[in-house]
């Protein structure tokens, strides 16, 4: 009797992580020449909410694609599918005035963004919803928060292209 309650306290986080797994509305099967940026943009879902719901699976540098594997896009009520691809000279203010929404809400759903806006960069995407949809980051963890190194920044000055003197 007691080897039976010990094992089964022992399985209790087993049970309740299974009981809690996110579930995976849609998902798309990887192809020759794919990068997590054009994925994103081609289904409507944000770089940074790609990261989250294949953390573990898709690394930070997103160069472990593979081939005919099949990857999740979104998880059931946490999945942002409003999005805006990033162009040169883009900043937050730009984004989310051409998204109609405020620039809380875009750093909500897109938490990867520092506080100054300059690590966002050409060919991003990003979640533009008026709400926050997308999944919170892994414990400890902020996926997608560096520019990948072939990646060019979308302001590399972090100036206003109509302000320069």
């Amino acid at each position: 009797m007691f080897t039976k309650a010990i094992t089964a306290i022992l399985a209790l986080p087993f049970v309740a992580q299974l009981v809690s797994a996110d579930t995976c509305t849609r998902s798309y099967t990887a192809q020759a020449g794919d990068i997590c940026d054009s994925i994103s943009a081609a289904n409507n879902v944000s770089t940074y909410q790609l990261a989250v719901v294949n953390v573990g699976i898709i690394d930070d540098a997103c160069d472990n694609l593979v081939v005919g594997q099949s990857y999740c896009l979104g998880w059931q009520g946490q999945d942002c599918t409003t999005t805006y691809v990033v162009q040169q000279n883009d900043d937050c203010d730009i984004i989310s005035s051409a998204a109609g929404i405020n620039t809380t809400i875009l750093y909500e759903n897109n938490p990867q963004i520092n506080d100054y806006c300059t690590n966002i960069y050409i060919g991003e995407v990003l979640c533009t919803a008026n709400t926050v949809q997308v999944p919170p980051a892994p414990a400890g963890t902020t996926p997608a928060t560096s520019i990948p190194p072939t990646a060019t920044p979308a302001n590399p000055d972090g100036d206003l292209p109509w302000c320069d003197e």
